[in-house]
């Protein structure tokens, strides 16, 4: 046996061992964990061996068995976020495990103090690391009044990102506009949709019954994170001119987070159906009839996607996922990005044309049938090739 085969490097054979430094995956439910969730279930299936680093969620926290090797490591709470652990700098525990097997490439998803760890870690072991850019973290400070912050965050994360050999982003729109921040080595590689999951065909009646929604009464739903950098009194603005126009409309809001106690308390004629996973979820997007997505903060929106593959007619602003996928009035509406006013004025010519929101809504399947996920797993095996062959050390 080799000393590369020892260490459990399988480059030779075209197969890679992936070392994956997160700080969400499944079961927790967000846009991160999820997408990570599917690239490792990709690689994994295409032969590559891949490492998890991620904080231990609880005392309970077991890895699946699955095959798929976890390091689990200590975290703290993350304020505004109960459910998620902010991993902690696991600089000699990365040594030894990178040292004992070594991977022949090191993938950071988040830039926290374990990322940051996994970072040096790897430029001391002399190991290729690409990145990926998830999270607009930088433009959430504005929605909790620390606007001051936006700008040390963005200089922490470029340096961050610019220390890898690539950071990937989702979109070419995303790829621009680091760019224009300063960021380097930027590659774009796509998501995908689970359409078998999010389906027309999981429309319920019984449960647009229990929102009150009579088979023909246009239903109005937002999925995602109650939170202020979602831009949620957007969301409650908008339906309400759409009520003014057609009073049968119902909103149901499916998601949970800091946000949620507020918005109950001051909009008690609503559906607020808290957190939704699984076969359940998917029941809820395509129960519905119209999308509504208003955040300025994504810097992809699984949503988004999830909405169209649910044969929803999708209200959103053009950039990331809808600027990538919807051609406006074809499969989807879309509004000027930060423009409130055309937003609500999209979303009302929808709440009495029931026509018009099921041809959008079929177009916005038909879109979500095209996007092949294999496609996306062979995007992301050749940046992390592009990183391993440049031997993309950090500096």
């Amino acid at each position: 046996m080799t000393e590369r085969e020892e260490n459990g490097s399988g480059q030779n054979d075209g197969r890679l061992r992936i070392a994956l430094v997160t700080e969400t995956y499944p079961p927790e439910v967000n846009g991160v964990a999820m997408t990570l969730g599917r690239m490792v279930e990709g690689l994994s299936r295409r032969g590559h061996q891949i490492q998890v680093v991620r904080p231990r969620q609880g005392a309970t926290d077991q890895p699946p068995p699955n095959g798929i090797e976890h390091a689990l490591v200590r975290g703290i709470p993350i304020p505004r976020y109960d459910s998620l652990k902010l991993g902690l700098p696991a600089g000699g525990t990365l040594k030894r495990l990178w040292t004992e097997r070594r991977p022949d490439v090191v993938h950071i998803a988040t830039e926290g103090p374990l990322g940051w760890s996994a970072l040096e870690s790897a430029r001391r072991l002399d190991l290729p690391v690409s990145t990926d850019f998830h999270t607009n973290f930088h433009s959430y400070s504005n929605h909790y009044g620390l606007g001051w912050f936006e700008k040390p965050i963005g200089a922490y994360l470029r340096h961050f990102h610019n220390r890898a050999g690539c950071t990937l982003v989702p979109t070419e729109g995303m790829r621009r506009d680091l760019a224009r921040q300063g960021f380097e080595g930027l590659a774009v590689v796509a998501r995908g949709v689970d359409t078998a999951l999010f389906n027309p065909a999981r429309r319920s009646r019984e449960l647009r019954a229990q929102w009150g929604a009579a088979p023909e009464d246009p239903v109005v739903i937002y999925a995602g994170r109650l939170a202020p950098e979602k831009n949620l009194p957007l969301v409650i603005q908008a339906f309400e001119a759409m009520v003014a126009a057609e009073p049968r409309a119902r909103l149901v809001l499916v998601g949970d987070g800091p946000a949620r106690s507020d918005l109950e308390a001051s909009n008690k004629g609503y559906v607020f159906a808290g957190m939704r996973r699984g076969e359940d979820l998917a029941a809820h997007y395509a129960s519905g009839d119209i999308f509504l997505f208003p955040s300025t903060t994504e810097t992809y929106g699984n949503v988004t996607m999830e909405a169209m593959a649910s044969g929803l007619a999708v209200v959103a602003y053009h950039y990331a996922a809808a600027e990538q996928h919807i051609r406006h009035g074809d499969n989807g509406l879309v509004a000027r990005y930060g423009d409130a006013g055309e937003f609500v004025w999209q979303a009302c010519g929808l709440a009495h044309d029931p026509e018009r929101v099921r041809q959008l809504g079929a177009r916005a399947r038909e879109t979500a049938e095209r996007i092949d996920w294999e496609e996306v797993f062979s995007a992301l095996e050749g940046a992390l090739r592009h990183v391993i062959g440049s031997r993309g050390k950090v500096s």
